[in-house]
């Protein structure tokens, strides 16, 4: 990773700022993207002497297009581009408004959207680049019921991901695209979430955002197309989907109380 050009967004906390501290150790160039400016700018100075922090809100084309202007002016190159931006939710299907879909999309699916129109020319110019879109097990195996919407923009991002490795394999072999399918972390995801929720670092078993950042900096190293970040969770979503009726499998779902 020597030298490389990460951007991360999202990267003001939580998984996003473990990342690019962790890319700095590796001794790449993380690119931190966010809306927090004194809290980015933090995360910047601990993770890299060069590292850049640009304020930007990735829910607006025209921000995640001025990310990658200044990146390019700043380096000349971008060598990976780490969708992270994800918003949570704490409502059941029944009570689903137009705002609350409109909001998961923007910020669950639009953001990473955006990221990937505005550098996959740059990666096809070079010939070389590399798509992480940070994803989540509820976007695999929805058994939260609470976090409906969530899950399925995670779902939606997942398919965008996808369709972009098969658009690109055979013309770009070497412009990776991954997906990352973290399950609950120990950060302010619950509590930062539409109507509110669990506060997730109390969660039993929640993994570190370090851990999940150490599962990305190897995807970064290995690209790979669908990485999890612990053991047992591909044996999980096998498992539900090998079931004759999913239905039989859902019945065993705990879903977390909202708050």
């Amino acid at each position: 990773m020597q030298d490389k050009i990460i951007v991360i967004t999202g990267a003001s906390m939580g998984i996003g700022a473990a990342l690019a501290r962790q890319v700095g150790q590796h001794h790449g160039i993380p690119v931190v993207v966010a809306r927090s400016q004194v809290e980015l700018e933090a995360v910047a100075a601990e993770a890299h002497p060069l590292a850049l922090a640009i304020v930007a809100d990735v829910t607006q084309r025209a921000e995640v297009q001025r990310v990658v202007a200044e990146t390019l002016a700043r380096f000349g190159r971008i060598d990976a581009w780490v969708n992270n931006v994800g918003r949570g939710i704490s409502r059941p299907v029944a009570q689903l408004t137009d705002d609350d879909i409109d909001a998961m999309m923007a910020v669950n699916v639009k953001s990473a959207l955006y990221g990937i129109q505005a550098v996959l020319p740059h990666f096809q110019e070079r010939g070389a680049g590399h798509v992480i879109n940070v994803s989540s097990m509820l976007g695999r195996v929805p058994f939260a019921a609470m976090r409906s919407a969530y899950s399925a923009s995670k779902a939606f991002l997942n398919s965008l991901t996808i369709n972009l490795r098969m658009d690109l394999r055979a013309e770009f072999p070497n412009v990776h695209v991954s997906t990352v399918y973290p399950g609950v972390v120990a950060t302010e995801f619950g509590l930062r979430s539409l109507g509110g929720g669990m506060d997730s670092r109390r969660f039993p078993g929640a993994q570190t955002p370090e851990e999940v950042a150490e599962v990305i900096v190897r995807c970064l190293q290995n690209p790979r197309a669908d990485v999890y970040t612990r053991p047992g969770q591909h044996a999980q979503v096998t498992a539900y989907y090998a079931a004759e009726d999913v239905a039989v499998v859902e019945a065993g779902f705990i879903a977390p109380p909202p708050r």
